[in-house]
Formats: C-alpha cells, sequence, structure tokens
C-alpha cells in the first residue's frame, strides 16, 4: 500500500472546470452543477484503494446528509488499463453497492486530476459559491491498519464534514489544514 500526501493547492485557487461522464447515469457532469449553490466538494477517488475501501461508507453518508444542500461530485483519474478493478463498469458497481448520491464521474484522460493537482485517493477539495478552494486536506484522522501503518481511529469525516458545514453557514473554514494520505493516482505512462 503506497502512502501518498495531497499536494494542498493553494487556498482560494479557483475550481478548474470539467465535464464528464457520471458512471451511473451516462450523462455529462460538470463544474456548472455548482452554478447558484454555495459551493462544491470534488473527491478524487477509486475502486481499489485501501484508503478508500477504509472512508468509502462514510463519503456515502456525507453524500446523504449534503444531498440538496451542496453539489458534490466523485472523480475516478486512475489508469484502468494498469489497474482494471478501477474501470467504469467497476465505479459503476461500486456506487450502486453504496447508494452514492453524487455522481461518480470518470476521468479517462486524467486532465481533470491534472488540473485540480490531486495526488492521491482520496483527496477533497471544496470550494465555496465562488468556486475558490476553501478547503484541500484529509477527510479525518483515521487511516487503514496494514502492518506497522495506521491506527484504530473510527472514521467520521469530522475535518471534511467541519470545514463543509463552516462554509455552509457563509463563514471560512480553518486554514489550517492536514494533508489527505492515500494511494497515488495511477497515472498513465507517458
Amino acid at each position: 500500500m503506497s502512502k501518498t500526501e495531497s499536494t494542498m493547492v493553494s487556498l482560494g485557487t479557483v475550481a478548474p472546470a470539467f465535464e464528464l461522464t457520471d458512471m451511473v447515469t451516462g450523462k455529462a457532469v460538470g463544474r456548472d452543477v455548482a452554478a447558484g449553490k454555495p459551493g462544491l466538494l470534488v473527491m478524487f477517488i477509486c475502486v481499489h484503494c485501501p484508503y478508500v475501501k477504509h472512508v468509502e461508507a462514510e463519503l456515502a453518508r456525507i453524500g446523504r446528509d449534503y444531498e440538496g444542500k451542496l453539489p458534490i461530485v466523485a472523480i475516478s483519474s486512475n489508469d484502468v488499463a494498469e489497474y482494471p478493478q478501477d474501470a467504469p463498469e467497476e465505479m459503476k458497481a461500486q456506487a450502486k453497492r453504496l447508494d452514492f448520491r453524487f455522481p461518480y464521474l470518470y476521468d479517462e484522460t486524467q486532465e481533470v486530476a491534472r488540473a485540480y493537482d490531486a495526488a492521491c485517493t482520496p483527496d477533497f477539495f471544496l470550494f465555496d459559491r465562488d468556486l475558490k478552494l476553501v478547503y484541500r486536506g484529509q477527510l479525518d484522522d483515521s487511516r487503514p491498519r496494514r502492518g506497522d501503518f495506521g491506527n484504530d481511529i473510527p472514521v467520521t469525516g469530522k475535518d471534511l464534514r467541519r470545514a463543509i458545514d463552516t462554509m455552509l453557514r457563509g463563514e471560512t473554514p480553518d486554514t489550517n489544514q492536514r494533508t489527505s494520505i492515500g494511494c497515488n493516482i495511477k497515472w498513465k505512462a507517458a
């Protein structure tokens, strides 16, 4: 299990535009889902990563808890030629199994991951109503237990939830944010 930290993009960065296909509905979804809304949460995840598996039920809960309050999209950018377990049909199965209430988008070209400077799965980017980055960092302090790594802290989503709740109140989340840690995005060979 590799251990990669998020890049911690500068707060205030504007959300790059994107339009990708939702693997469940087959519909195109873009950054414009946030138009007129209080913000946008973009999550880079995948199917096979142990870090994502560790938190995927909490991601589904966040989707349910914030449904109708905040647009959320999940994006998988992994190279499916090398990692077929992250292929679109596997993404669809994961979304259905967990009852994701948000679009699960496939970034086949990896251009969106590069535009966001995403580095790992999971990697979280929370933008305000002006599409300016207000949070990038960890879901919470929990880590999957593997060998000498990980911990027994329960998965609660407290860091991300606190940032979302603060933003939804019209306030700025605390800028003291900890990196997300996960598997590196599986980039295609150049």
